[in-house]
């Protein structure tokens, strides 16, 4: 019974799903692209919040200039740590392109 629970358990586990917050990892001002990543242990699906994302990504394209973010491409797959021949770790790399110009409030001066 033992060896079938065992047998049984990485079944299981790789059918749960966890959400991750992808973090900004590089932002170019010159040609308005911003990736997201975030990290996928081995036997284990992740995914990320579309509006959590999307108002990271618009957040970063605004600093740098721009009114919002439109994802774009797909998503980039690199394993970052091997053991062996199996991937332990995969770095999931998501594209965001800045448009629009941000129009900056000026201050009220009171004369």
């Amino acid at each position: 019974m033992k060896t079938f629970i065992l047998a049984l358990l990485p079944l299981v586990l790789t059918g749960c799903t966890i959400t991750k917050q992808a973090q900004v990892s590089e932002a170019s001002a010159i040609t308005g692209v911003v990736r997201l990543t975030y990290n996928q242990a081995m036997l284990q699906t992740a995914r990320t919040d579309d509006y959590v994302t999307q108002g990271t990504a618009t957040k970063e394209c605004q600093r740098l200039g721009y009114a919002n973010a439109i994802a774009f491409g797909q998503p980039v797959s690199t394993c970052s740590v091997y053991a062996g021949s199996l991937c332990l770790n995969t770095k999931i790399t998501l594209a965001w392109q800045c448009h629009g110009v941000a129009v900056s409030q000026s201050p009220a001066f009171n004369y």
